[in-house]
């Protein structure tokens, strides 16, 4: 039985961790930015992309407004305007900057915006660490904490998007090092799973999203996963071969996108003198041949997969063969940021973590006894169960700190800036 002094140790604790959590994350989130000019952070790429500047302002509204305000007595927002400016989709906190039109905020200027966040973060220090923080803001700060990880993966596709557009091909990062491979990739071998009735999903007291729960039983049939995703090498067979041009391949939506869009290679992929080249974080550079393919939609995966007589795993599949792999890889903590080829000699399922996202046959939706979140963070994740496709394992982008085996990502069948690439799987 806890005690109520036991309690109040606990929660005592767990904010001293959320502080220094809370402190990091924050420090990243700008470190991620120090490069930008003011005018790298105000353009808007395309409506699925956002504007540094409104990553960063989005973040600390977040803070400001599910924490801050509800749970700091007296506290005074810095600007009420940012409420419109930096709401994103929570429909019952008000009206908001329309997605679209996020690039037209030329003001605030980035400074502005690094004085929010300071001013915010100088009020959450207050509250976490001045014995005021009620016990039921302990979750909020914790989501919010997780929320700005994965706004840290999306400033960093969101600057590669931008800059892709940009005909002098800027750079993110130095481009050294430039990595191409000069070994030979690994055969693909098969990883075989008995199946069963296995549960799924997160269980325990760590963080997780609200999708991520209950833990609930899933009868899984035997299967083979490939040891590798599928490489940029492997990909260019699949163009030669006319993959792009065989509707039979493609589901009916996906042949429609791919139709519509000219689609005839993985997002930034260009042709020069015979040689793929692409750009990255790093610059332009040659297409690493047998580093995993990404920048690939789901109908693209979907269609590699049908071509080579495969298919691509459910994402209980995918969760199962990851329960044996350790929560590590070419993360953003590794700062390579691009895929990097498979070590030969290593046996067993490789890159389950970094690199790419991989694309699995799952649809985005709850899981059996899910339940939202009350007040306005019902909207985070349940009202997106529609339409889209999960995601496993994590990419060259991605935080450690934000994986998890059960996490689910999830994009529109369509969408392809992010690093999201495949992995094979079939019947055993």
């Amino acid at each position: 039985m806890t005690t109520k002094s036991q309690a109040s140790s606990d929660i005592s604790a767990k904010r001293d961790e959320l502080s220094i959590l809370y402190k990091a994350t924050r420090a990243r989130t700008l470190s991620l930015t120090s490069s930008l000019s003011d005018a790298d952070a105000t353009v808007q790429s395309m409506p699925d992309a956002s504007p540094a500047k409104w990553h960063l302002g989005h973040t600390s509204w977040f803070f400001e407004t599910l924490i801050l305000i509800p749970y700091y007595s007296g506290y005074t927002p810095f600007d009420s305007g940012y409420h419109f400016l930096f709401n994103s989709y929570y429909e019952t906190l008000g009206p908001r900057q329309p997605r679209p039109k996020r690039g037209m905020l030329t003001r605030p200027s980035l400074s502005r915006i690094c004085d929010y966040r300071h001013y915010v973060d100088q009020h959450l220090d207050q509250l976490l660490t001045q014995d005021i923080c009620p016990p039921e803001a302990v979750p909020l700060i914790e989501l919010g904490i997780h929320h700005e990880l994965q706004h840290q993966e999306l400033l960093l596709t969101d600057i590669l998007h931008l800059f892709s557009q940009n005909p002098i091909r800027p750079t993110y990062q130095p481009p050294e090092p430039l990595v191409v491979s000069n070994r030979p990739t690994p055969p693909r071998t098969w990883i075989e799973f008995e199946g069963g009735i296995l549960n799924i999903g997160h269980a325990g007291d760590q963080f997780s999203f609200d999708c991520e729960i209950p833990e609930h039983e899933q009868i899984i049939r035997p299967f083979k996963l490939a040891n590798i995703p599928v490489t940029n090498r492997e990909w260019l067979e699949f163009m030669e071969e006319g993959g792009y041009q065989n509707p039979l391949f493609w589901l009916s939506d996906g042949w429609a996108a791919s139709q519509k869009e000219g689609w005839q290679s993985p997002l930034y992929w260009e042709l020069e003198e015979e040689s793929w080249n692409a750009m990255t974080l790093r610059g332009y550079q040659p297409v690493d041949l047998d580093a995993p393919v990404s920048h690939i939609s789901y109908f693209e995966a979907d269609a590699f997969a049908r071509w080579s007589e495969k298919r691509l795993p459910t994402e209980f599949e995918w969760e199962v063969a990851s329960q044996s792999v350790e929560i590590k890889g070419n993360l953003s903590e590794r700062q390579n940021l691009k895929p990097k080829a498979a070590t030969s000699g290593e046996e067993g399922l490789q890159q389950m973590f970094g690199d790419v996202w991989e694309w699995t046959s799952s649809p985005y939706i709850s899981y059996p006894g899910f339940k939202p979140a009350t007040g306005a963070i019902s909207e985070y994740n349940g009202k997106f169960m529609s339409g889209q496709f999960v995601l496993k394992g994590g990419a060259c982008t991605t935080p450690q700190a934000q994986m998890r085996k059960s996490y689910r990502n999830f994009f529109y069948p369509h969408q392809r800036w992010q690093f999201s690439g495949l992995r094979l799987a079939q019947d055993l």
